[in-house]
């Protein structure tokens, strides 16, 4: 197996070869983590706190990371500040993966993209919230809540994203998920199928609805086919508007309810 530095030094000649004619040599700026040690890093790190989330997005280490491991909870990545002695324990954990040196160019590009991720994150966080927000408005004269909520079988534990009632035994269970290309589509419908059975299996009367946000309305009536199954009571599809979340939410609940006490 070739080691990491044999295959990046392919890659680069390979995309030198590719781009030859397009090719601009250019000055730029270089930080040598290779010459600082653990201690100088640290108090990079307490005085610049806005450089700790470029640094980690280098090293592929995420905020649940510094959880898991080192036990720093709820630590803001994007300028948060850390005391000496938590940035001493960062640098220790960081400073193995840091290359020995990265361009100030590329650096930024890193932080920029890992923004721009963020911000694709929040946005289908917050398209899920209007959903369980709208169900729980409209639900709200039949007396039903919606909230996150698990529930086990055979040893296993489920996430739904909305259920209700908010405490006890699961009656309605609800799935919503964005699917933004078209080739995971067919992951996703496995998912909800799985997910589906698995409830009903734990809870034999829930009834198991699901909220889509797949942006190719020729295809819809393909999903529905797939989520066909005799553990699924409704397929439903939202957009990010307003009005297509209200009326998702308006049909499920009207779906589900019918013929419930």
């Amino acid at each position: 197996m070739n080691s990491p530095e044999i295959d990046s030094m392919f890659v680069q000649r390979t995309l030198r070869e590719a781009f030859k004619e397009y090719l601009v040599a250019e000055v730029d700026e270089f930080i040598h983590f290779s010459d600082m040690d653990v201690f100088e890093l640290a108090e990079i790190l307490v005085n610049f706190p806005m450089v700790f989330k470029p640094l980690a997005c280098l090293c592929n280490i995420a905020g649940r990371a510094l959880e898991r491991d080192l036990g720093i909870k709820n630590l803001d990545t994007y300028g948060g500040s850390l005391n000496e002695d938590q940035a001493k324990v960062v640098a220790e954990y960081i400073k193995p993966f840091l290359p020995d040196r990265v361009s100030l160019t590329a650096l930024g590009h890193v932080d920029k993209v890992a923004f721009i991720d963020k911000e694709v994150r929040k946005l289908k966080g917050q398209w899920e919230k209007q959903i369980v927000e709208a169900l729980n408005r409209f639900g709200a004269g039949r007396q039903t809540k919606f909230k996150k909520r698990h529930f086990k079988v055979e040893g296993e534990e489920f996430e739904l994203d909305a259920a209700s009632p908010l405490t006890g035994d699961i009656r309605l269970g609800v799935d919503i998920k964005r699917v933004e290309a078209r080739r995971d589509i067919h992951k996703r419908c496995d998912e909800i199928v799985n997910k589906a059975a698995k409830l009903r299996g734990a809870l034999p009367a829930a009834k198991f609805a699901a909220v889509i946000y797949f942006p190719f309305p020729e295809d819809h009536s393909n999903v529905r086919d797939r989520l066909r199954s005799q553990f699924i009571d409704g397929v439903f599809f939202a957009s990010q508007t307003q009005g297509s979340i209200e009326s998702a939410a308006r049909l499920l609940l009207s779906t589900l309810l019918e013929g419930m006490k």
